[in-house]
């Protein structure tokens, strides 16, 4: 059993390196696809220890990544350098941020703002939970959309440009290489540094699901009362929640915003808070390998989906709208796999799962 496990994981790990360099065969946008869906696994996993672990509604998680992308925008951009003449005459060459030091510095940064939404929310669960998050990511977005003035910090909507690409090792991942033989375009350079990411992510939330802190945040999840009953310090594991959660949301803003070299705050819209919680959801609240399969799906079945919605568009003359239709067919999909799996697709085995009632057996008659 464990000499066929570990040939199992060499096979997916040979299939993870060459899938790019196959989907650039038909082309970069696919590669583009899988970097954007690898991405999301990241948000997703993030929040899954929020909602999945700990049992906390968070419709405001895309303000973690909405603050992760624009730290990187403002210190590895030309935006403050040419905002701030204090700035420029201190660092004559430019802010250029490296790589070691911004991924570190947009947890960091995204986890403090994660403990200052927790703190308020301490009493509050389920719907007004949800709701006060989402008015924070509400009032993050709106924020970054008017700090263009008095001071011009954020650019307001007209978002920020000319962002910094990784470099790693004297090695640009925003530009082609060739390694024996194949180019390695953009798109590929990132897939790579992105999957490390995601395997990092992973190690960690399975280590942190099967530690007495996950086990303390599934306690709190199921019955709170009763977790702080037996003693559970429920204040401070739901700040770390929120915290650690939010750290992911973090590094995903920092690499989203290195990837698209432009941000604005159209980028992070409730919409994108709702899909993530979709993810979560659509996967298997709770489960590593479920939320994994969700983030996917409903990362590139968008993508998949704007061919199908072209083609039935020029069937019926123009008269269909693509874009609508698209996401018609995206609703109709999630539809139909909650209907068929209400649990998700891939859920926690002991998930929704009520304990066998006891067999009592009556004496037997004298």
């Amino acid at each position: 059993m464990k000499d066929r496990k570990i040939v199992v994981f060499l096979v997916c790990a040979v299939l993870l390196l060459v899938l790019p360099l196959v989907a650039q065969q038909f082309g970069n946008a696919w590669v583009r696809i899988i970097d954007m869906a690898l991405l999301y696994v990241l948000l997703a996993l993030g929040l899954n220890i929020v909602v999945g672990y700990a049992g906390l509604l968070d419709l405001g998680y895309v303000a973690f990544y909405a603050v992760g992308a624009y730290m990187l925008g403002l210190l590895a951009s030309p935006h403050l350098w040419d905002t701030f003449p204090g700035i420029k005459a201190i660092l004559p060459g430019g802010l250029h941020t490296p790589w070691w030091a911004v991924i570190p510095l947009g947890a960091l940064l995204a986890g403090i703002f994660g403990v200052l939404l927790g703190a308020p929310t301490l009493k509050l669960r389920g719907d007004y939970l949800a709701i006060v998050t989402l008015g924070f990511g509400e009032i993050i977005r709106v924020f970054l959309n008017n700090l263009d003035a008095p001071v011009n910090i954020t650019n307001g909507p007209k978002g920020i440009s000319q962002i910094d690409e990784v470099s790693m090792f004297g090695l640009g991942l925003g530009k082609t290489h060739e390694l024996f033989g194949f180019e390695i375009p953009k798109v590929t350079n990132y897939y790579y540094l992105l999957l490390a990411l995601v395997l990092i992510g992973v190690v960690v939330c399975y280590r942190l699901e099967r530690s007495r802190i996950g086990r303390a945040w599934m306690a709190i999840r199921e019955d709170e009362i009763a977790a702080k009953a037996m003693g559970i310090n429920t204040r401070n594991l739901k700040l770390l929640a929120f915290g650690m959660g939010a750290t992911f949301g973090g590094v995903s803003g920092v690499m989203f915003a290195s990837f698209q070299s432009f941000i604005s705050p159209e980028s992070f819209s409730l919409q994108e808070s709702v899909m993530i919680v979709a993810m979560v959801v659509l996967g298997g609240i709770g489960h590593i390998p479920g939320v994994i399969l969700g983030a996917l799906l409903l990362a590139a079945l968008p993508e998949v989906l704007r061919y199908v919605a072209g083609d039935l568009q020029r069937m019926s003359d123009g008269r269909l709208d693509a874009a609508i239709l698209r996401q018609l067919l995206i609703a109709l999909a999630m539809i139909g796999i909650m209907l068929s799996r209400p649990r998700g697709l891939w859920p926690k085995p002991e998930h929704g799962k009520a304990a066998a009632a006891p067999v009592v057996v009556p004496p037997s008659a004298n």
